[in-house]
């Protein structure tokens, strides 16, 4: 009956998140009631542990969440995305144009979500598609996984930073980037291989009309100055070199000395710090004559759309600490290390999550949350193993993307692909990188654990 009640509530979360389309916030705070009531947990705790679990993963998490998304949303707003895009395609060249678009979607991917990331940049992909003469087919293949595969791996975007939380690494995130961003070379290149098959296809839905643009996205037409490469790149390269940096000064061996440099290094690489050290660099961006509103502005935008993130972020900490006080942990522990799944375990549980309900973050949330702990049972319970099980987890994340999923009505509508030549070209790259990333992720766990 222990395995019939968590499977019972997985179902639940399926059937009300893709079904009755309920918020997964609530979803996922209701499911933790149900978790305390199949396993009896004592109803005077009950309350405090899904407060306690609610605010724990925030206390934390919640403000480096707020300040990634309000640095993506900036550089979407100052043209900033655009100019890192044109950026790099300066720098590969149209020797590779499917493999240059790869990679711009993934340096974009970093600080912008991949669905506004795609619309950002789509119509540099036509126009580099149009005078190269490839195929607009290949090159939206080849930046949608690009896009995808940063967005599942590496932080900060908010489901790798949610799932990292869970698996008490909010205190080594350089570490969780610096593996996420191996793992994501391996994704690029998995979903840049696929793209190659479609070299000679053409969008089958040019019937239809253009994908229109949101109101709050411009093309690069619609800015009057754009920001020069380097102060694009600042905001997300500098918290970035600084998180590691401090994970760096934070090794047993000590290699940045144990004075004030080190002390100096571990503070400002604190991802709190480092990110609003990027936040204040991204207010650089802003060259309007109402700057200060213009800032103003971005902040409340900013806390609109990390708002969903958060909520859904705390809830999925709820469920985790309720799972925790139930002896689910110990019974599957013990089942699953008979079976001997290892890091195949968390993958398959997200890919399922993922595939029936369709939100990455829900599935990387929900699945960190319910892995948390099984991980001394799996053999993941070193902080190297934690970092393993977050990049297993969002492989899953990324298996596959469906018409469930709100980025494949974005790639296949502004592609002017239909559903079926979506299915063909879109879904199956994004099955194809997540079963290629948990090869690579479990080839690395029997190297370094």
């Amino acid at each position: 009956m222990i395995v019939f009640w968590l499977v019972l509530t997985i179902l639940f979360i399926i059937f009300a998140t893709a079904k009755l389309k309920w918020h997964p916030f609530l979803v996922l705070i209701l499911s933790a009631f149900l978790v305390a009531l199949f396993y009896q947990v004592p109803l005077n705790t009950v309350a405090k542990t899904i407060s306690d679990g609610f605010g724990g993963i925030l206390g934390y998490i919640g403000l480096v969440i707020v300040f990634g998304t309000i640095i993506g949303l900036i550089l979407e707003k100052t043209g900033a995305a655009i100019v890192m895009a044109e950026s790099v395609i300066k720098v590969l060249g149209p020797r590779f144009p499917t493999l240059t678009m790869s990679i711009v979607g993934s340096v974009v991917s970093i600080p912008v979500f991949c669905d506004s990331g795609y619309i950002i940049l789509n119509s540099l992909k036509e126009s580099l598609a149009e005078r190269l003469k490839v195929s607009s087919v290949a090159m939206s293949i080849a930046l949608a996984t690009g896009l995808y595969a940063t967005h599942t791996f590496v932080p900060p975007t908010p489901g790798p930073i949610a799932a990292a939380g869970n698996l008490g690494l909010e205190s080594n995130l350089g570490l969780v980037i610096m593996v996420g961003v191996v793992v994501t070379a391996v994704a690029v290149l998995a979903g840049w291989w696929w793209s190659n098959r479609f070299l000679n296809v053409t969008p089958d839905n040019t019937s239809a009309p253009a994908a229109t643009m949101p109101d709050n996205i411009k093309t690069r037409d619609d800015y009057g100055s754009m920001p020069s490469a380097t102060m694009a790149f600042l905001p997300i390269i500098v918290p970035i070199v600084l998180i590691c940096l401090s994970s760096i000064a934070n090794f047993p061996s000590a290699p940045f000395g144990s004075g004030t440099l080190a002390d100096i290094l571990i503070f400002i690489g604190n991802p709190l710090t480092a990110l609003l050290i990027g936040l204040f660099l991204s207010f650089l961006l802003i060259n309007t004559e109402q700057k200060t509103q213009e800032i103003s502005d971005s902040i409340s935008q900013g806390l609109v759309v990390a708002a969903p993130i958060l909520l859904i972020t705390g809830a999925g900490g709820a469920f985790g600490a309720m799972l925790k006080v139930t002896p689910i942990g110990d019974y599957l522990g013990t089942t699953l290390s008979a079976l001997g799944l290892g890091i195949f375990m968390p993958f398959i549980v997200s890919a399922a999550l993922k595939t029936a309900q369709g939100s990455t973050t829900v599935a990387l949330v929900t699945t960190s949350a319910m892995v948390a702990p099984l991980l001394d049972q799996i053999g993941l319970d070193s902080e190297l193993g934690r970092v393993f099980c977050v990049m297993a987890i969002g492989a899953g994340a990324m298996t596959i993307s469906h018409a469930n999923d709100s980025f494949f009505w974005i790639v296949s509508q502004f592609s002017r692909m239909s559903v079926a030549q979506a299915y063909k070209a879109h879904s199956m790259a994004t099955g194809i990188q997540g079963m290629t990333s948990i090869l690579f992720i479990w080839l690395l766990t029997l190297v370094f654990i």
